[in-house]
């Protein structure tokens, strides 16, 4: 497995992608069920992408907590590896989506906030 490491990296990042075995941690958050390998995303840091052309993945450390991908940086980067979890670009974009898209929805049931 190719572990180059982002730019600036800590440590942090090695840590998160070494507890993960390099391998992407979701388990379906991305509305994909990923039952074909086992319940989880088979997309390894440094293998080819999903998608032929796509090039090799890199994997973010990101917050483990679907709704803690729509903190705001400075938050996110205060928060200790044990809330992290291993990436790939497209669960990661497509769970932060469907947490943002539940975040709507939520603030849509408790009604207008309208003065009238």
């Amino acid at each position: 497995m190719n572990r180059v490491p982002p730019l600036a990296d800590t440590g942090l990042w090695q840590a998160v992608m070494a507890a993960a075995a390099g391998r992407c941690q979701c388990r379906g958050t991305c509305g994909t069920s990923h039952d074909k390998d086992g319940g989880r995303c088979k997309t390894v840091h440094g293998g080819y992408g999903p998608r032929h052309g796509t090039g090799a993945a890199r994997l973010l450390a990101a917050p483990a907590d679907p709704n803690g991908l729509l903190l705001p940086p400075h938050r996110i980067t205060a928060l200790p590896k044990q809330a992290l979890a291993a990436w790939c670009p497209a669960c990661h974009d497509a769970t932060r989506r469907n947490a943002h898209k539940a975040l709507e929805a939520a603030a849509a049931a408790d009604g207008p906030d309208g003065l009238f």
